[in-house]
């Protein structure tokens, strides 16, 4: 058996040596292809990431890109990380282009619009608005002036007084500017006039220099010289006119509501405290 069997072993493995050669021989040729093969699959996998990043990022920034410029429009979220473009008045809203702070009194109120789209419709607007605060500040006086001493100068003078029955100012809801003269009419028309057509020379003369409300009357001299103390001075008369104008729409509503005069509803204005 052991003579017997070595040459069958020793034939088994002759045949089996050729074999071992050729398998690592296929081994070795695979080894690289499937090398290969993983390389083209991380390869692919590393260019899908990249490109769905690229295409995720290009999303996210399209979705913060203005459509076009044409359409852009100017909120008050767009510009309220800009001070300077907020009204002072009211600073949760932006200021209206044209009322960049350069007329004195402006601090970007005009809720309404009246302030209009250029530049001449503003100063159109800045001198009617200072023509009728000078209006109110006179106003503010002289209507609980009135109803104080209207009746003494009227006996003073032998006149009959122009108050009303209830002693107060004529007005269009008190009533009572029947008992106006004509003549206090006219004198205001012609006092009116005059100021406009020396308010218009004015702006003809200066040109550019031209300050909205110019009529050349300052007989006492407040209007300064130097740029800095005449714009703080028309700032001064803006806001006094303004609240004057808010003084004449109280003595109007409460006279209206009350039937009686400011002066005997609200007696501490207008009465000595001693």
């Amino acid at each position: 058996m052991t003579h017997g069997g070595a040459p069958l072993e020793l034939e088994r493995k002759e045949h089996e040596r050729p074999d071992t050669p050729m398998s690592s021989q296929n081994s070795e040729k695979q080894r690289p292809s499937n090398t290969n093969n993983s390389a083209d699959r991380n390869r692919s996998k590393n260019e899908d990431a990249t490109s769905l990043v690229v295409a995720s990022t290009v999303g996210c920034a399209s979705a913060f890109a203005p459509v076009s410029k044409s359409g852009r429009t100017s909120t008050g979220l767009n510009q309220a990380g800009n001070d300077n473009e907020m009204s002072k008045a009211l600073p949760f809203v932006p200021r209206p282009k044209l009322l960049d702070g350069t007329l004195p009194g402006d601090v970007g109120f005009d809720p309404f619009g009246f302030a209009g789209e250029d530049k001449a419709s503003l100063i159109y607007m800045r001198e009617a608005e200072i023509k009728h605060a000078r209006l109110a500040m006179l106003a503010a006086v002289g209507w609980p002036l009135a109803e104080l001493w209207d009746k003494k100068i009227a006996s003073l003078l032998g006149m009959q007084p122009a108050l009303t029955a209830t002693g107060e100012s004529p007005s269009l809801l008190n009533g009572g500017l029947d008992k106006i003269e004509p003549e206090y009419w006219v004198m205001v028309v012609a006092i009116a006039a005059l100021f406009e057509n020396e308010s218009k020379q004015t702006a003809e003369m200066k040109g550019k220099k031209y300050i909205p409300g110019d009529c050349g009357f300052d007989p006492l001299n407040l209007f300064p010289e130097d740029k800095a103390g005449q714009f703080e001075m028309q700032t001064k008369e803006i806001k006094h006119g303004r609240i004057a104008m808010m003084a004449i729409l109280g003595y109007v509503v409460q006279e209206a509501l009350y039937n009686q005069p400011v002066t005997a509803e609200t007696p501490m204005f207008f009465q000595p405290i001693f």
